[in-house]
């Protein structure tokens, strides 16, 4: 038991790690002015996500914290914080319901409404900057519906669909792996 408690403790702190490089070195970076979309930066949360709600909640705030200090402005930082949101609901609701993994069509629908969750958090940050005049004017002269609700929130889905993917690949290999527990 205690040895599980401090795998959980690493890899927790591997994957904030992980979650907190990414976003500064990944070379697959799309940029659709005034937004910006890094492949596999949500992957370290959804993996966390998978496994428990503490982790989820431990590696959303770490990536968070990364963000901040990293000096990002704070309508980044804060659309990182609400990643809280959707991985700790994701995370009880597979905890609640683990057998989710055996239904590829569950599994997607289960996608979809986290990516669906994902989104919608980012568009409340993000319009509430908008609404306050807190952007940068890119976003003025695109307007709320294809800054916000296109970029942001339909952006914010489909990389959240694309991630997610990704995040399930990583942990049906290492649910194969005999060595983890995980």
């Amino acid at each position: 038991m205690n040895n599980r408690r401090i795998f959980r403790l690493t890899l927790s702190g591997l994957l904030i790690a992980i979650g907190i490089l990414i976003p500064m070195f990944s070379p697959i970076k799309i940029i659709l002015e005034p937004a910006s979309f890094t492949l596999a930066s949500h992957v370290p949360i959804f993996i966390a996500m998978l496994i428990s709600p503490a982790m989820a909640i431990a590696v959303a705030a770490g990536t968070t914290l990364g963000f901040l200090f990293g000096g990002f402005p704070l309508v980044v930082v804060l659309r990182a914080a609400s990643h809280l949101l959707f991985s700790m609901l994701g995370s009880l609701y597979i905890g609640k319901f683990p057998e989710l993994y055996k239904s590829k069509v569950k599994f997607r629908v289960y996608s979809l409404v986290i990516g669906l969750i994902h989104a919608l958090a980012e568009i409340i940050v993000s319009g509430f900057f908008y609404f306050t005049g807190s952007m940068n004017t890119a976003y003025y002269q695109k307007g709320f519906a294809v800054s916000i609700l296109l970029l942001v929130g339909l952006g914010t889905f489909i990389h959240s669909l694309l991630d997610f993917e990704i995040a399930n690949f990583v942990m049906l290999a290492l649910r194969k792996s005999k060595n983890l527990d995980i």
